[in-house]
C-alpha cells in the first residue's frame, strides 16, 4: 500500500472566520498530529486550499486573511500545496498527477468539512479507483442551518462517517491510522 494524506482547507476562515468548525473536540491537534507523523513515515503530504472563484466574495476570498492557512498547517512540511474552487480536490487541479507520478493507490483525507470538501474529495477519490481513509477525529465540521432544516455538527459529522463507512471510505480513528503507518 502507497499513501497520501491529503489536509484539505485547514484554513483560518474555520478558525477567526464564517465557518468556526466546533466538532470533534481536538480536531486541530489531530490533524497537527498524523501530518507529523506523515512526515516521520515518509508519506507524501497533500496540503488543499480553497478559495472561492468571485474575487469579492466574502469568505475564502483568495489573498485574505481568512484564506490563509492554520499558522500550525502553513508551518509544518508539504510535498504540495494545491489550490481549489470546488469542493472536490481532484476537480482542475494537479492531484491526481501528483498522485499517479508516486504510485499511490490509498488516500487518507483529513481536514474540513466533513460533508463539503472532504466528503466529496473521499468520493472523487473513490470514483478514480484510490483505497480512501477518512479520518473521523481529524476532519470536522460545525451546525449548520438552512432553508432545508438545521443538524448539529455532530449529527451531520456521523452522517457523513456511517454514509462514507457504507461504500467509499474505511472511517479510521487517528490512533488507528498511526498504527497502520507505524
Amino acid at each position: 500500500m502507497s499513501r497520501a494524506l491529503l489536509v484539505i482547507d485547514v484554513q483560518r476562515e474555520y478558525f477567526d472566520g464564517a465557518f468556526p468548525i466546533r466538532y470533534p473536540v481536538g480536531h486541530l491537534d489531530s490533524i497537527l498530529e498524523v501530518m507529523d507523523a506523515a512526515k516521520k513515515a515518509n508519506i507524501p503530504t497533500v496540503v488543499v486550499r480553497h478559495h472561492q472563484p468571485d474575487p469579492d466574495s466574502p469568505v475564502f476570498r483568495k489573498g485574505s486573511e481568512m484564506w490563509q492557512l492554520h499558522d500550525e498547517v502553513e508551518a509544518r512540511p508539504r510535498d504540495i500545496l494545491i489550490d481549489k474552487q470546488l469542493p472536490g480536490s481532484f476537480t482542475n487541479t494537479p492531484l491526481e498527477t501528483f498522485l499517479k507520478e508516486r504510485n499511490i493507490d490509498t488516500v487518507s483525507i483529513a481536514g474540513y468539512m466533513t460533508q463539503v470538501c472532504c466528503d466529496t474529495t473521499a468520493r472523487q477519490a473513490f470514483h478514480r479507483g484510490y483505497k480512501v481513509e477518512f479520518l473521523r477525529d481529524a476532519t470536522g465540521t460545525l451546525d449548520v442551518e438552512n432553508k432545508a432544516g438545521s443538524v448539529t455538527a455532530e449529527q451531520l459529522h456521523e452522517a457523513i462517517l456511517v454514509a462514507q463507512q457504507m461504500f467509499i471510505s474505511d472511517v479510521i480513528d487517528k490512533e488507528t491510522w498511526l498504527e497502520r503507518i507505524g
